[in-house]
């Protein structure tokens, strides 16, 4: 397991600031520009990135509880942020098996640049196997990439996205290409549709690639579409699925707490004026909701250390990350549903905290593995492949 000789950045004042600014974020559907620059400036996007590069050093389960505090303060700004916390992950994660392929990503989050993640696509349910993004092979090495992705998360900052493409021209292709590209390229553009139900702040905005550029230094992999054995691709599913699980475990955290507090403040006629932290309905369901949390904290732990420690699951590994993800993200959905009970009528009200969160973790349903994904893996690991 790893070990950090720095504590976490984020210190308990600046996350009560973080949270001060998400309902105007949430209400106004911007992005929280201010949130980033202190995360940027107390290093925490260079927290997983080890020390030998200048970074933190700390371990994937440290970040993880990381994003959950985050996340339980706000977590849109968590969500945006995880996007670059995933790809220093996954260069973290290749170094760590003596691939510095990506050595790149962890010099540039030391120097300042913020990485962005392009990989879904509309109509895509392959996700990483496969693509619809034209990627078209220039002399020297490089690549232009042609097609549009979806819910690139942190839009409005992220200096190079990562992203993939298919290349169909080349003698030994298809091959899906992996590449980052520069936000200054002029085939880089952006879409100003990023006006949902909730993690607004997010602002994971359309991207348009029209033969954007990939130098030959910045493509990374040409990997065969398909299932694929490559490290790249256990990296890249085990740190997003473990990330994006902590912001949802946040969700449901702070779901708790807000339970709570509601319980302790309101009272009953019907019981004689008494809280509501008294009457055995709403016990139950704050117990409820309290004793589904307790069952995620050790499973994103344990999974986490897993990572940092490269254990071998060996072909368990994928379903028990997309069942991390999909536990994480239907369990908050749950316990916020209990907490809004709880809480009340002054929940339904705009701007409520709970109100937010309850939009919030609707986006859990959305984000790879989905629920039928996440089942099929399952469903593969214990009973083998399908005979269709």
């Amino acid at each position: 397991m790893h070990t950090s000789a720095e504590p976490s950045p984020l210190g308990d004042e600046l996350l009560e600031r973080i949270r001060s600014r998400a309902a105007a974020h949430d209400r106004d559907n911007t992005f929280p520009t201010d949130d980033l620059a202190e995360l940027v400036a107390c290093g925490y996007l260079r927290s997983i990135v080890p020390v030998v590069f200048g970074g933190l050093g700390r371990s994937a389960q440290q970040v993880a509880r990381d994003q959950v505090r985050l996340a339980a303060h706000a977590p849109a700004t968590a969500l945006a942020v995880n996007m670059h916390l995933v790809w220093t992950g996954v260069a973290r994660t290749l170094h760590e098996q003596g691939d510095d392929s990506l050595a790149f990503v962890l010099h540039g989050a030391v120097t300042g640049e913020i990485f962005g993640f392009g990989v879904s696509e509309p109509g895509n349910d392959l996700v990483l196997t496969d693509s619809i993004t034209t990627a078209t092979p220039q002399p020297g090495g490089g690549y232009r990439f042609t097609g549009t992705k979806i819910f690139t998360t942190l839009s409005p900052a992220w200096t190079r996205l990562g992203t993939m493409g298919i290349d169909r021209v080349s003698a030994d292709g298809p091959k899906i290409v992996w590449a980052f590209i520069d936000r200054a390229d002029p085939g880089v553009s952006q879409k100003d549709d990023w006006d949902t139900l909730g993690m607004r702040a997010s602002q994971s905005r359309s991207t348009v690639l029209t033969g954007a550029s990939a130098r030959p230094d910045q493509v990374f992999r040409r990997l065969d579409p398909g299932p694929s054995p490559d490290p790249l691709i256990f990296a890249i599913f085990a740190n997003f699925e473990i990330l994006l699980a902590a912001v949802y475990i946040g969700i449901g955290r702070r779901a708790v707490e807000l339970a709570v507090l509601a319980a302790g403040r309101r009272t009953s006629l019907k019981n004689g004026g008494r809280t509501l932290g008294q009457d055995p309905d709403i016990r139950w369901r704050v117990a409820e909701a309290a004793m589904m949390m307790d069952g995620l904290y050790p499973q994103i732990d344990a999974l986490a250390h897993d990572l940092d420690a490269l254990t071998d699951h060996g072909p368990r590994w994928f379903s028990l990350l997309s069942g991390l993800k999909h536990r994480a993200t239907e369990t908050a959905r749950l316990v916020v549903d209990q907490a809004l009970r709880v809480g009340g009528g002054s929940t339904y009200f705009a701007g409520d905290e709970l109100g937010r969160l309850y939009r919030d973790v609707l986006a859990g349903l959305f984000h790879p593995s989905d629920a039928e994904s996440a089942h099929a893996t399952v469903a593969a690991a214990w009973l083998g492949p399908t005979d269709v």
